[in-house]
């Protein structure tokens, strides 16, 4: 039986994952699961699948997840404290779930210990990515994409030589106001935001859609993890969201992954890696379709691409600036203290403010460091929005 462990277990890649597993329950021991303000639900999927402990990111919360799985033979725990212990127990396979810079200490922890960490915090690439990798290497752990665009190149890459690769392309929806006119923006609502045409995902990842800080963040990410010149990788816009990626290589060939928006496929993907096992998700049919269609990720539209771009010139920590800023700007809209446009501008300037500050961005890459920085962008980010509010 292989030990598996998941964070961010009430989530929809954690309920996703949990799907998959409860398919062959007798193939996995199941050793931590953690979650935020669900507690039902942590403690559900707990009991079901016997794991060693549960872990809430909430402290206040504990009492309730002990009442919860009183009886069943369940640890319960809480805090980030108790994420890291319970990342730091053996497993073979690790899915990192975790929305936001949160997920980075426990998937740390996890390679510690020589896990394949599958990889849907995407945070931790943008804001640490070559500490990532470099713990994986130190340890003999094993990092693998689960974000549907980058496990689609991932994919792609299989058995290719990448000096070879001239381009790639991740794709995105354009998400809940792709086709709204520019000045309407200005009036987007949170609620507007939340709805996504194609996919089924969480609050934030899907405003995070909308305002295209999602895909600006995989700009990121696919730099990080495949080591590609920034220059080489472009966004597309495409509605259809049944392309998630493709690579183009020296020959002229363009490499597509094709599939339906399930993220049970990456998740699938990662979990029997290196087999390719049979998964309960839609099968195409590409006459009923009849076509795929692409457009331009214009960056006047999402100017989070702009940014992102910056970043991945950048270097250094400014990846942990960048998200740091924009989940305070996201918190903030979520609230309605800002506009749904004003995020952009909160984190660039709040780039700005950090990047000015002599040896902040080119300091060594390393948990504190990161630590440090995603501390200041967020007091940064909080001070210019109390003086935009004024």
């Amino acid at each position: 039986m292989r030990r598996i462990s998941i964070f961010g277990a009430t989530g929809s890649i954690g309920q996703n994952t949990i799907d998959l597993i409860k398919r062959d329950p007798e193939a996995y021991h199941v050793v931590a699961l953690s979650g935020g303000r669900n507690i039902a639900q942590l403690a559900e999927d707990a009991r079901a699948l016997k794991a060693e402990i549960a872990v809430t990111a909430d402290a206040t919360l504990l009492p309730e997840l002990r009442e919860r799985l009183a009886g069943s033979g369940v640890e319960a725990a809480a805090g980030e404290t108790a994420l890291v212990e319970a990342a730091h127990r053996p497993a073979d396979w690790v899915m990192s779930a975790i929305v936001g810079a949160a997920g980075l200490p426990p998937g740390l922890a996890a390679l510690e210990q020589g896990a394949t960490l599958a990889l849907a915090n995407k945070e931790s690439m943008v804001c640490a990515g070559p500490l990532v990798m470099q713990t994986a290497r130190a340890h003999g752990g094993a990092v693998l994409p689960v974000d549907s665009e980058h496990s689609a190149v991932f994919q792609a890459l299989i058995g290719e030589d990448l000096s070879a690769v001239e381009r790639v392309i991740i794709t995105a929806s354009g998400g809940a106001f792709r086709d709204w006119p520019l000045e309407k923006l200005a009036t987007a609502t949170p609620e507007q935001a939340a709805t996504h045409p194609n996919w089924d995902m969480g609050q934030r990842i899907t405003i995070d859609s909308a305002s295209m800080f999602n895909k600006a963040l995989e700009l990121i990410e696919t730099k990080e993890f495949f080591d590609i010149d920034p220059g080489l990788i472009e966004v597309l816009v495409h509605p259809e969201s049944m392309i998630h990626a493709l690579v183009g290589f020296n020959d002229g060939a363009l490499m597509a992954h094709v599939g339906p928006p399930d993220m049970r496929h990456a998740i699938g993907f990662a979990l029997h890696h290196p087999r390719r096992l049979a998964l309960p998700v839609e099968r195409l049919d590409l006459v009923k379709m009849g076509q795929f269609t692409f457009r331009e990720a214009c960056e006047i539209r999402w100017p989070a691409l702009r940014l992102a771009r910056e970043v991945m010139q950048a270097g250094g920590l400014s990846g942990a600036v960048f998200n740091a800023a924009k989940e305070r700007a996201l918190d903030a809209f979520i609230a309605k203290r800002i506009g749904f446009q004003q995020m952009a501008e909160v984190v660039e300037e709040t780039l700005q403010r950090v990047s000015a500050q002599s040896g902040l961005i080119a300091a060594r890459i390393d948990l504190d460091n990161v630590l440090a920085a995603d501390h200041l962008a967020r007091r940064t980010a909080d001070e210019i929005m109390k003086i935009s509010e004024r």
